[in-house]
């Protein structure tokens, strides 16, 4: 087999010409540089901001200090340093809040996410009070009532604590009754 001769330069400027090649692909944008707008957008109005923190400041800082401070903004910082939070705080406790302002950073960064809040700045003013409906005390859940024993079992319950004085003796006479019933409950189940 003979080989074809290479072509001259003028063949070769005459091909390239009539021939005309598409530039490689280029590889696709990362997707976090396509979502980089939205998600900022999306962490302004739901995430990082004081309007997030305010929902949820009693259980952020604890009740205490959430009846003397409350959040106003925080103030990004450029680049990746962490921001600032603007504290409105009642006169009479901004030394109080000033020294534990480290405890407060800490919580709100753990709430926020690390490295969000650097700093707090006081503002010394009137704090509205909390709502108290916002915040309900939770509730004490009650224990349904234990099923009765046989006969044999509860007379043997009461035959051990009887030596011992009352509130003892109510006291563990229910929970020896709550501990057969669970024994029964436990041998009753299937998949044990």
């Amino acid at each position: 087999m003979s080989r074809r001769p290479l072509p001259t330069e003028e063949e070769a400027r005459r091909i390239l010409a009539q021939r005309r090649t598409k530039p490689p692909m280029r590889p696709p944008p990362r997707a976090s540089h396509k979502l980089q707008k939205f998600i900022k957008s999306l962490d302004d109005k739901f995430g990082r901001s004081a309007n997030s923190l305010e929902g949820r400041w009693v259980e952020i800082v604890g009740e205490r200090l959430a009846r003397v401070t409350r959040p106003v903004k925080i103030i990004k910082a450029r680049g990746n340093t962490p921001g600032v939070l603007e504290l409105r705080v009642m006169t009479s406790a901004a030394l109080f809040v000033q020294h534990q302002q480290q405890d407060i950073i800490s919580q709100v960064n753990l709430f926020l996410g690390a490295e969000t809040v650097g700093k707090i700045r006081i503002q010394q003013g009137p704090v509205k009070p909390l709502d108290a409906t916002a915040h309900p005390k939770p509730k004490t859940r009650s224990l349904p009532p234990l099923p009765p024993l046989p006969p044999a079992e509860e007379a043997e319950l009461e035959a051990s604590v009887e030596h011992l004085p009352e509130p003892l003796r109510k006291a563990l006479t229910r929970l020896g009754k709550a501990a057969y019933a669970r024994s029964r409950d436990e041998a009753n189940d299937p998949y044990r």
